[in-house]
Order: C-alpha cells, then sequence, then structure tokens
C-alpha cells in the first residue's frame, strides 16, 4: 500500500463512532444502566446506536419511557411497535399512576412536563438504575450545552452546573456511591441537521409524525397547535386545516407544530438547514416559561 494513500471517514461516520464508544464506555463501567425512550427522533437514533454498538447480542439493558399520559397517539403506537419488532424490554413510569396515588399533583395548565421528574426519579430508584442514557444535544438548549456527557448527579437525582467533572481527551469517569447516578448523553456533539441526515443515510426507523400531512390546527401564543384529545382551541381560537409536521415530540398540551411540505426526509433536511431557530425554541412551551426553565428542572433530576 503507498505511503500516500489516506483514508477519512465522514462527520457522521465520525459521530456515530464517538457515541458508540461512550454507550460501550457506559456498559462497561456502570452496573445497571437503561436507555431513556420516547419513541421521538432523538431517542430513535440513540436506540439504533446502541443495537449497532453490540450487535449481533441483544441490548444489554432496558428502555425507559416516562410516560406523561400526554403523548402523541402516533408516537405510543410507535413505541410499542418499535419494543416488540426488536425484542426489547420496555419499563414504563406512568405519570397518571403518579398523580393516582398521590406521588405528584397535576398542574392548573393540565401540562405533566414538569412532573415527569418524581416520576422518573422512583423508576430509577426502583429499579436500581445507576447509569441512564439520554438523547439530549447541546445545540437544543442553553442548560444542555452547559453539560458534560457523563453527567453526575447526587443521591437525590439532582444536578449541580458548578460541580462537574472534566473530560479530557475523551475519557469520561463513570464512579459512583451507593444511591447515587450517572446520566449520559452519547449524542451531544450531535446537531438536529446531524440527526435527520444520519436518519435518512443509515435507514433509522421513525414515525410519520415528523412528516408533514394535513391537520386540523389552531394558534396559540404564535405557536401552532394540532386540535387533538390533549390540546383543544379556546374561544377565539380558530381551527385551521394547515399542513404541518412536528419537529419534536413531547407533551401534547405544549408541544406545537411548524407550518412545512416537508413529506420526504431530503425535504426535512433541506428545511431544517435552512431554519435558524432550535426546534424547542419554536415548538416547545414549556420551555418559554422562563429564561432558565430547563436548568430549574435539570437541577430537580429531569433529563
Amino acid at each position: 500500500m503507498s505511503a500516500e494513500t489516506q483514508f477519512s471517514i465522514s462527520q457522521l461516520r465520525e459521530l456515530e463512532a464517538e457515541s458508540i464508544h461512550i454507550i460501550r464506555e457506559v456498559v462497561a463501567q456502570l452496573e445497571k444502566p437503561a436507555l431513556m425512550f420516547s419513541g421521538g427522533k432523538d431517542s430513535l437514533v440513540m436506540l439504533h446506536l446502541a443495537m449497532k454498538a453490540f450487535a449481533p447480542a441483544r441490548l444489554p439493558f432496558p428502555v425507559v419511557h416516562v410516560d406523561t399520559g400526554h403523548n402523541f397517539d402516533e408516537i405510543i403506537a410507535f413505541r410499542d411497535q418499535f419494543v416488540e419488532k426488536h425484542g426489547l424490554r420496555l419499563i414504563v413510569g406512568s405519570v397518571q399512576e403518579a398523580i393516582d396515588r398521590g406521588l405528584v399533583k397535576e398542574e392548573p395548565n393540565g401540562s405533566r412536563n414538569r412532573i415527569q421528574t418524581p416520576v422518573l426519579l422512583e423508576t430509577v430508584e426502583q429499579n436500581g438504575f445507576n447509569a441512564m442514557l439520554g438523547g439530549a444535544r447541546r445545540d437544543e438548549e442553553r442548560a444542555r450545552a452547559k453539560e458534560r456527557v457523563f453527567s453526575f448527579r447526587d443521591d437525590f437525582g439532582q444536578w449541580d452546573p458548578k460541580n462537574q467533572r472534566p473530560e479530557i481527551w475523551n475519557l469520561y469517569n463513570g464512579r459512583v456511591h451507593p444511591g447515587e447516578s450517572i446520566r449520559v448523553f452519547p449524542i451531544s456533539n450531535w446537531t438536529e441537521l446531524d440527526i435527520w441526515q444520519y436518519i435518512k443515510e443509515d435507514g433509522v426507523e421513525i414515525p410519520r409524525i415528523y412528516f408533514a400531512e394535513e391537520r386540523e390546527t389552531f394558534v396559540r401564543d404564535g405557536m401552532v397547535f394540532e386540535a387533538n384529545r390533549f390540546a383543544q382551541p379556546k374561544e377565539g381560537e380558530d381551527v385551521v386545516t394547515r399542513r404541518v409536521r412536528y419537529r419534536t415530540v413531547g407533551d401534547a398540551t405544549l408541544t406545537a407544530a411548524v407550518e412545512s411540505d416537508a413529506d420526504t426526509l431530503e425535504k426535512i433536511i433541506e428545511e431544517v438547514a435552512a431554519t435558524r431557530i432550535t426546534e424547542r425554541g419554536a415548538t416547545r412551551g414549556d420551555d418559554r416559561v422562563s429564561d432558565s426553565a430547563m436548568e430549574d428542572r435539570k437541577k430537580q433530576g429531569y433529563f
């Protein structure tokens, strides 16, 4: 072979290799990991990477979904089909069940995003998980940009942004004492555009809710919401048929759609490449409460 021969890999394959390395480090260092899985695009890419990391063996940890009871019907159906198809072990923490027994109290605005945290912490404790893999990316929101790949949580599940472990030369410290845990973010360095390009290039399965189609919608606070069983128009909010798609999926009471004609992966990639506002900033009402809304929730134990 010529000395001048050079080898290179694409940016996506470099990101993939980094993420797979991180996932394998979690399994190597920590006794009882699990992967947070909502059926959304980021968690699907995460799960795809995890299955690649250990193929042809089965996934060596369960997937966990904190179900608010306000999820889009399409997402829950897709989640269940995906889990059955790939023979995954799914653990569900139910916010509705937690409300029924008094662990959490539903908020006046009807959103359940903020009361997910106690349910997540209880699910982690009951199953003895000491590492939770999540699909957060640093480009989504300023609080997530502060966080390390291996994010230490104390025995109350809380995050201290001023007390984070150094990560030098991609060396990750997974040491924890009993009761403590690590949140791990293997796709921290990916962008929304990277996610969509990877979905297209690697054939990652995703639900149809991400593609543009005609939906009955109304506008509230400058955002477009689908009129469904979780989000109903108020007086003066007219229902209009619009062609929309979702950039992110969460609590259906506060997650908005965007007007779009992107009904193929190629069109979504073009659309995302041209946008200048993150998907959370454009469509997540729960992050508009204050400038520090996400950081405050993360300090309490949220992902």
